[in-house]
């Protein structure tokens, strides 16, 4: 029995797309197709190419070189072997294999903008980009080869190829081979490129954009479970939910802060452990605490300045979307040249999501690190050992958790701030966004594994607070967890396992999904 069945289509229209459908594109293999309108669109953009390609006046694309040797003009009986040409000599990438969620997106967004009926290209160019995509074959594309600038190049030019029979593709049951016996396999046919073809298949922010809208998607999911795994410390530390009361909040309107404190207020709704610190509670230190510290305190800050960055990079990604980038581009009847394939505004926003990212495991770390600290977890065994000295409990879990978030930090530096100059200067000033893109994915992959550490802590100290009741959710969370294979106190063993389990239920969802079972859905 299929349990997944296929998503239905995607269809795209010279209007656009939306981020939905490039996730159900990229992750969940949903088949495209063309609308009329946009086999309208590129009938007619390819009609001005094909009049302009007739004339003796040169034109970039179409009877040009490329980039600083735009100065020469091709003549009709060279310009197959231009577009050709194009296509091998930028599939140039080197290094590991990019993932196929993200070959797919770029394939998909290009198509996009193809649809658009800006880019002078022949429906049947499209139709198949189409088949490649819904036939599951991804071709193969590497790390390096992109600066972010005339578009993600080497990338695209590697599933160009691809479109002409030529370099390496994996198949649907994920091993590589020659293109051309793939597409043979699933009766397609390679596609011989006219003119500005070729270009117009190289020339975009698909990549990087396809990335950006895959991390706005994580980062949202993580952006939650941070403000489930801060309730969740919060509570094990006997500390106070006063300070998420929504007045505190609107005296500071900035909305993400806002959705972060009402989150976590849904999460120790109920709590018999939240509140405790300012008068002492059976046999629990009663020496007055003022006020939390700032990791547990100022959560909802952070996390909050988090939400309203990803609601700025999904505005830039929202638009990007909406565009049509190539080089030269088909408006009006005319084909002008243009800089619309420079990366600054994707780049930037990737850069900004990587500091959020790292700011946010920062936080979580800080949280982690006093849990397991005798001397300011409020009566917690030291490093939640079943027998301190004898067990070391957490103790290295945390020095894990500082490696990832030290390399988070590193991560957070950024790369759109640098420009280096290529094609003999033509192209002197870049943006770098697929290497910001690249890095994002590894911070948001290391705040995954963040996260979980916090988890697998705040979970353990809660269990230890015997006589204390937990809130109704986190109940829900310790079932699940343990449900997980995760275990809880005791003497030590085998961390990694542990950790790895902790990580994966992090990163299905599972950990929201639990508290949401008694919450409601959380923002």
């Amino acid at each position: 029995m299929n349990m997944h069945p296929r998503p239905a289509p995607v269809v795209l229209g010279p209007a656009g797309t939306t981020a939905d459908d490039v996730l159900a594109v990229a992750r969940r293999g949903a088949p495209v197709e063309l609308s009329a309108g946009a086999l309208d669109a590129l009938a007619a953009a390819r009609r001005v190419v094909d009049d302009l390609a007739a004339k003796p006046d040169p034109v970039y694309g179409v009877s040009t070189g490329f980039g600083a040797l735009a100065v020469r003009h091709i003549s009709p009986d060279l310009r197959v072997q231009l577009q050709r040409n194009i296509v091998r000599s930028h599939a140039a990438g080197m290094g590991p294999r990019v993932e196929r969620e993200v070959v797919r997106a770029l394939m998909f967004l290009r198509l996009k903008t193809l649809a658009s009926g800006h880019t002078g290209v022949r429906p049947e160019v499209a139709r198949a980009m189409a088949g490649i995509l819904n036939a599951g074959i991804t071709p193969v594309v590497h790390e390096y080869g992109s600066l972010g600038c005339s578009g993600d190049l080497a990338p695209l030019s590697h599933c160009a190829l691809a479109l002409m029979g030529e370099g390496d593709a994996e198949g649907p049951d994920g091993t590589v081979h020659p293109a051309a016996e793939l597409l043979a396999a699933h009766g397609l046919a390679p596609v011989t490129l006219r003119e500005k073809e070729g270009l117009a298949l190289l020339n975009g922010t698909d990549g990087m954009l396809g990335m950006l809208l895959m991390a706005c998607a994580d980062l949202a999911a993580l952006l939650t479970a941070a403000d489930v795994t801060a309730a969740l410390t919060m509570e094990a530390l006997l500390g106070t939910d006063r300070v998420l009361t929504p007045g505190l909040h609107a005296v500071r309107p900035h909305p993400g802060q806002a959705a972060s404190a009402a989150n976590m207020l849904k999460v120790l709704d109920g709590s018999g452990l939240t509140g405790h610190h300012q008068t002492g509670h059976d046999g629990l230190p009663a020496a007055p605490r003022v006020q939390d510290a700032y990791s547990v305190r100022c959560a909802p800050q952070v996390a909050g300045a988090g939400r309203d960055t990803l609601a700025h990079a999904r505005t830039v990604a929202d638009r990007e979307l909406a565009a049509a980038v190539d080089n030269p581009v088909v408006i009006g009847g005319r084909v002008e040249s243009n800089g619309n394939f420079h990366g600054a505004p994707v780049a930037y926003v990737l850069d900004f999501l990587a500091v959020a990212a790292a700011d946010l495991g920062s936080i979580a770390e800080r949280r982690t690190d006093r849990l397991l600290d005798k001397n300011r977890s409020h009566g917690l065994p030291a490093f939640l050992a079943g027998d301190p000295g004898v067990d070391s409990g957490l103790m290295i879990a945390q020095y894990t958790q500082a490696a990832l978030v030290g390399e988070l930090k590193r991560l957070a530096v950024p790369a759109s701030a640098d420009s280096i100059p290529s094609s003999a200067m033509q192209e002197d000033h870049v943006s770098m966004g697929w290497s910001a893109a690249r890095k994002l994915r590894t911070a948001i992959d290391h705040l995954t594994k963040v996260l979980a550490v916090e988890m697998y802590a705040a979970t353990r100290a809660v269990e230890l607070r015997a006589g204390l009741t937990p809130a109704p959710a986190t109940q829900a969370v310790l079932r699940a967890v343990r449900d997980a294979g995760v275990a809880g106190p005791g003497e030590d063993r085998f961390l990694s396992p542990d950790l790895a389990a902790a990580e994966g239920f992090v990163r299905s969802g599972r950990l929201v999904a639990a508290v949401e079972s008694v919450t409601g859905p959380l923002s």
